[in-house]
């Protein structure tokens, strides 16, 4: 198995950027030796989710429209954690943000996934949260937020239906099932 870069890059260019992403476009030779193109998007913050779950065991989803899907979707509380502010930070903050709830404890579920490595330098972190007190939501100006509490168990089945399709969402949630069941 290779492990080193079979690609060559001759140049890259940066097609377009905003707040939050970087579009790179590369000229490139090919693994298999012929020129051609790559176009990376590279995110300029960390994701970060978070799975609160209650002393009834219970759990939150944030529902909200997705403009790029031109879907509504059901996940987890999740946000970008910028350079320079610690992850469990964005953790306690999107947590609050998109539902009002605080965290007296939060435990990482995985560190470091990639979730679309094939165009993108996304990476991901989710904690558990627990130990809950709930406040006041207080959603940035680009969200418009629907909040659903229910059963973890009813959430997992959600997954496994197929009723949620974030990528982000389904991996922590498996990851919190496996490690419920053993």
């Amino acid at each position: 198995m290779t492990q080193h870069n079979p690609w060559t890059t001759h140049s890259t260019d940066v097609a377009y950027e905003n707040p939050w992403i970087r579009v790179e476009h590369s000229a490139v030779t090919t693994p298999g030796g012929s020129d051609g193109v790559y176009g990376v998007v590279r995110f300029k913050n960390r994701a970060v989710g978070v799975v609160p779950v209650d002393a009834d065991d219970h759990t939150w989803l944030v529902g909200q429209y997705r403009y790029a899907l031109d879907q509504y979707s059901w996940e987890i509380p999740a946000g970008g954690c910028p350079e320079g502010e610690a992850l469990d930070e964005t953790a306690h903050r999107e947590l609050k943000e998109e539902t009002g709830l605080i965290a007296a404890t939060l435990s990482p579920i995985f560190a470091d996934v990639h979730l679309t490595n094939s165009v993108t330098d996304e990476r991901a972190w989710a904690y558990l949260a627990t130990d809950l007190t709930m406040s006041d939501a207080e959603p940035e100006d680009t969200e418009e937020l629907a909040i659903k509490r229910l059963p973890v168990d009813e959430a997992i089945g959600m997954v496994l239906r197929g009723e949620v399709r974030d990528a982000f969402t389904i991996l922590a949630m498996l990851h919190l099932h496996a490690t419920r069941t053993g």
